[in-house]
């Protein structure tokens, strides 16, 4: 699912995240792809490249801001153990990262987002 940019917006615990537009429906390192977003009431699109992956157990990409959301996933006993970052050090403006809250922010939308992939996964298993 982390690997389909057309399943983000299931699993998306910020809100944000409307529909994929454009690029590889099966990402890799290298690969490109769009989505359209939106914050608030106002929409916009972005487009982002993986810049970091290992088949089954990292996935992370980045836009032009440079700042990364990152997935590493680890086996745990029965199942895996996903793990979402957000890594600001990698940003062209770090400082308006902090300025605008957004480590914090981030952080309720990545806990939300992963209970909703965990929720989806059970759900997909059952059926």
């Amino acid at each position: 699912m982390l690997s389909d940019p057309d399943q983000h917006r299931l699993f998306d615990g910020s809100g944000m995240v409307r529909s994929s537009r454009s690029g590889s429906s099966s990402l890799e390192l290298g690969s490109k792809f769009g989505m359209n977003m939106k914050l608030g009431p106002i929409p916009y699109r972005m487009n982002n490249t993986v810049v970091e992956f290992e088949h089954d157990r990292l996935i992370a990409w980045a836009h032009i801001g440079g700042h990364r959301w990152r997935y590493e996933l680890e086996p745990d006993g029965d199942g895996t153990r996903v793990t979402e970052s957000f890594d600001w050090s990698t940003s062209k403006a770090p400082w308006f990262i902090e300025l605008m809250n957004y480590p914090t922010r981030n952080h309720k939308a990545i806990v939300s987002t992963l209970e909703r992939l965990k929720n989806l996964l059970a759900e997909r298993a059952r059926a």
